[in-house]
């Protein structure tokens, strides 16, 4: 798999993308090691800088704000991956899709390719909020991607995607607030950290 090619052909042409990878065999450490990592470094490196080089509103320039947000972002990303596409592959069943945690994991990762790279984007930290907005294609890329990968039929997929989206939501606020709360408080920051009034 080609990193480069992989994350252009995924966004540019999804749908021969996933009959790419649906004939592939889903390899969890390749995935998390080769492709998760390299993309989820954009965001965390782009948001190092951004908090401790180029400054946000409110919260100015800090070198250990630029670490903790920046440990947030990679770990969140791995957890996120993780446990999104363990939910999905737990809820198959259910939709009459196909059981298989590795074409789970290759539906999450792949998927969230666009929010990874617009992570470029934290370089400046008041244009993070434009992440979300990719995300809302990864979402698309998640939906595309049920039938080849999941096996999931037409008629389940948007209740599939429904019920993904929901949890995949839940997941990373509440792991995002989790891991603030802690990687912060070790840093002797809060989430309100550096505000001035």
């Amino acid at each position: 798999m080609n990193l480069v090619e992989r994350a252009k052909n995924i966004i540019v042409t999804p749908k021969t993308e996933w009959d790419a990878v649906a004939a592939e065999e889903p390899n969890t450490q390749e995935i998390l090691i080769s492709y998760v990592l390299p993309l989820a470094l954009i965001s965390t490196i782009a948001i190092f800088i951004g908090y401790a080089f180029v400054g946000a509103p409110f919260w100015g320039r800090s070198i250990t704000l630029g670490i903790a947000y920046a440990l947030i972002t990679i770990l969140t990303a791995f957890i996120s991956v993780l446990l999104t596409a363990f939910i999905i592959d737990a809820l198959a069943p259910s939709f009459g899709s196909a059981k298989n945690f590795g074409r789970a994991l290759q539906l999450v990762a792949y998927s969230f390719t666009p929010a990874w790279i617009a992570g470029i984007l934290n370089i400046f930290p008041v244009l993070g909020v434009l992440v979300w907005i990719a995300s809302i294609y990864s979402l698309v890329l998640i939906y595309l991607g049920m039938s080849p990968i999941m096996k999931t039929p037409e008629d389940k997929k948007i209740g599939y995607i429904a019920v993904s989206i929901i949890i995949l939501l839940v997941i990373y606020i509440v792991i995002g607030l989790i891991l603030s709360s802690i990687i912060l408080g070790i840093f002797g920051l809060s989430l309100l950290s550096g505000v001035s009034y």
